[in-house]
């Protein structure tokens, strides 16, 4: 008998094993010094996994349903990398007042997250201005792209009790992301060394040509496999002289996720002056399975059809003059019209001011106006006022009537500011997306038309 309730004890205590619940969740807490608001949010890449309640005394407490890798932190307008593994105990700490330097971890899971920190310190330190770095030639650009990889693999190396769930992920982590920066050499030294035309050499970009883009594994896991191989493809159609033939490659071997991916990513390259846009939007289509999506780009798609150059240009009607009164486009009539559409908020939009200015100033007694159209909401009229008068704009300072819902907005289909048009004097359009004042296209442009 004693025999019978031995086995049956240790049957019941497999029994018991095999039906004790996985651990799907991670607990996490912490306290925000400063606190930014009532909330902090979790993403898994840009997928919204949660958003904590922050009391007012900045502490937050909560259970993410999870899969093991890695996330972003975002509070206010800050964010941090954060690992999340299932069984993790993870308590937070942080001031918004020196956010990414203030962060702390304790608890199970805290070495993995406090390596992160110390990486990101360390990054930011070594790589320093951005601008400077991409503006380099490419040797001085690789010798300092390998004194960044070099700190931060130290870092790497140093760390002591991390997972190893976590290095095997954050190894492959870090060789991508020394080469998302290789990738977008080329891109970024044209645009910040102001190189039209540039390319990088062969033997720069050597290293690139032996990565696998089709794990999907590596995908769903690290952002920066992700951003390389979405990067890879987008590039690869938009430097396709047959674009189409790309996007029948790509639905025939990408996975899923990629494909729904690079469909939102690429809605932006349907624009006015795309001549590919047929092939874009026939290929982005295929490619997503979002009804949705599907629905608002296809009407993006017919609407931009209308924005060919030649065509009637869209008109914008009793828009507000700074000067006093309203102005209509049809008021312009006779005259070529250069409208810049902005935003007193939008950074990029007031770094083309001076140059703009110069560009007013060069063509002032040509046969053109120059016409500021402000998107700003109603409740910030008044720093649209201050600004003008502050900055001493010129040129035709408007604001728009409905923000970004005016009907000139949305008919010239503008998804991003600072966004530029030049009409001509009939009202057609010359272009729907000129170039900004800043590029010097612009005034080869004007020369071409004789202005």
């Amino acid at each position: 008998m004693k025999r019978l309730v031995v086995i049956m004890m240790v049957t019941f205590s497999i029994v018991a094993c095999k039906n004790e619940p996985k651990v799907e969740y991670a607990l996490l807490s912490g306290k925000i010094v400063n606190p930014k608001g009532q909330s902090a949010v979790i993403y898994k890449g840009q997928n919204k996994v949660a958003e904590l309640n922050v009391a007012a005394d900045g502490t937050f407490a909560d259970t993410l349903t999870i899969e093991t890798g890695y996330y972003t932190f975002v509070h206010g307008r800050e964010n941090a990398s954060i690992y999340l593994a299932q069984g993790n105990d993870l308590t937070m700490s942080l001031n918004t007042a020196k956010f990414d330097e203030s962060i702390t971890y304790v608890g199970n899971g805290a070495e993995n997250n406090n390596y992160l920190v110390k990486k990101y310190l360390v990054d930011e330190k070594e790589s320093g201005d951005f601008v400077a770095v991409y503006t380099m030639e490419e040797n001085d650009f690789i010798a300092k792209l390998n004194a960044i990889k070099d700190a931060k693999k130290k870092v790497f190396d140093e760390a002591t009790n991390l997972s190893d769930e976590f290095k095997e992920l954050e190894k492959k982590n870090l060789e991508f992301e020394h080469l998302l920066n290789l990738q977008n050499y080329p891109s970024y030294h044209e645009y910040y060394a102001k190189k039209d035309g540039f390319e990088a050499s062969k033997d720069l970009m050597e290293p690139l040509a032996s990565i696998d883009y089709n794990n999907a594994e590596y995908y769903d896991e690290l952002s920066n496999y992700r951003r390389l191989v979405q990067n890879h493809y987008a590039n690869k159609i938009r430097e396709s002289e047959a674009p189409s033939k790309v996007f029948d490659e790509v639905l025939a071997n990408g996975f899923p996720k990629l494909k729904e991916d690079l469909s939102k990513m690429l809605n932006y390259e349907i624009s006015p002056n795309n001549e590919y846009n047929e092939a874009y939007y026939k290929g982005l289509l295929a490619m997503s399975t979002d009804e949705a999506f599907k629905a608002k780009l296809t009407k993006k798609y017919e609407k931009v059809k209308l924005l060919a150059k030649g065509m009637p240009s869209p008109a914008f009607i009793d828009y507000e003059n700074h000067k006093g009164g309203t102005m209509s486009l049809e008021d312009l009539r006779g005259k070529y019209v250069y409208v810049d559409v902005w935003a007193t908020w939008c950074g990029p939009c007031k770094r083309e001011i001076p140059y703009l200015k110069e560009v007013e100033q060069k063509y002032h007694e040509k046969n053109i106006a120059f016409v500021s159209t402000s998107i700003d909401k109603s409740k910030d009229h008044n720093v649209w006022v201050e600004m003008v008068n502050d900055k001493q704009l010129g040129g035709i300072q408007l604001f728009a009537d409905n923000d970004w819902n005016s009907k000139f907005v949305t008919d010239y289909a503008i998804e991003g500011i600072p966004r530029f048009l030049l009409i001509d004097p009939e009202g057609q359009i010359v272009t729907a997306d000129a170039p900004r004042p800043s590029d010097p296209k612009l005034i080869k442009m004007f020369e071409e038309l004789k202005l």
